[in-house]
């Protein structure tokens, strides 16, 4: 994964989201998260800048992964009393479990079923018997549009304006290209702008579940809505 928005741009990551995106969806990821049991202990991989995590904390306790240092240290910021660690989720192993294991957008950087199979792999040896694992992908293959979004916001003296737009150039393969434009401005300096480039996987459903089965896990797909927008989850339980 070669973005540098989690790169040498992560600094800019909360003028890119919109907490209250973040404050919504988690009211349905703990809804999820919590079908099955009753989590105490839960490990994000792929945490990114903690946006999920801001307001998971309240109710759980995390434990957050990812690979990018830099991102780490944004979500650092705003959850100091979680704990977190650097790590791969394909190969990362914290020789603990947890009551669930969670996964969001992150898992879309998985851009081969082998990716796949070894992140789910990874939730699998976290997760212990008789949990949970969420994994909110972006898209599946037959709910993928090609599309353009726009978004960004103002925190003191830095501003940030994006366009994002999405696109399948190959049917016939895994991936889903996105190309993003930043438009960067602090104070009265002249605005900057920088182009990003993101390539993410693209499956069909009866690959992801026949993975989660694969891994060990019995996984069923949830339809909910996030804001409006239809989401679909697949929860995961790890047999007793």
């Amino acid at each position: 994964m070669n973005a540098r928005l989690y790169d040498e741009l992560a600094e800019w990551w909360p003028l890119i989201v919109d907490p209250d995106d973040y404050r919504a969806s988690a009211i349905e990821y703990t809804r999820l998260l919590t079908m099955h049991g009753r989590p105490k202990r839960i490990l994000e991989l792929g945490s990114g800048g903690g946006s999920n995590a801001f307001f998971l904390k309240s109710r759980f306790e995390l434990t957050l992964v990812d690979v990018s240092p830099r991102m780490l240290d944004v979500s650092r910021t705003s959850n100091p009393e979680c704990a977190h660690l650097e790590g791969d989720m394909r190969t990362v192993r914290l020789d603990r479990g947890f009551d669930a294991v969670f996964i969001e957008d992150a898992l879309g950087y998985m851009t081969t079923a082998e990716d796949l199979r070894r992140a789910l792999e990874t939730a699998f040896a976290h997760c212990r018997p008789g949990g949970t694992c969420l994994l909110v992908p972006d898209h599946f293959r037959e709910t993928f549009r090609p599309g353009v979004g726009t978004g960004g916001r103002d925190q003191g003296e830095r501003s940030l304006r994006y366009l994002e737009w999405s696109y399948d150039p190959d049917p016939t393969d895994t991936l889903v290209e996105t190309d993003l434009a930043l438009l960067l401005r602090v104070g009265s300096r002249p605005t900057k702008v920088v182009h990003d480039h993101h390539t993410t996987g693209l499956f069909e459903r009866e690959i992801w579940l026949d993975l989660c089965r694969s891994a060990g896990f019995q996984p069923q797909i949830h339809a909910i809505r996030i804001l409006e927008t239809p989401v679909e989850a697949i929860v995961c339980t790890r047999a007793r």
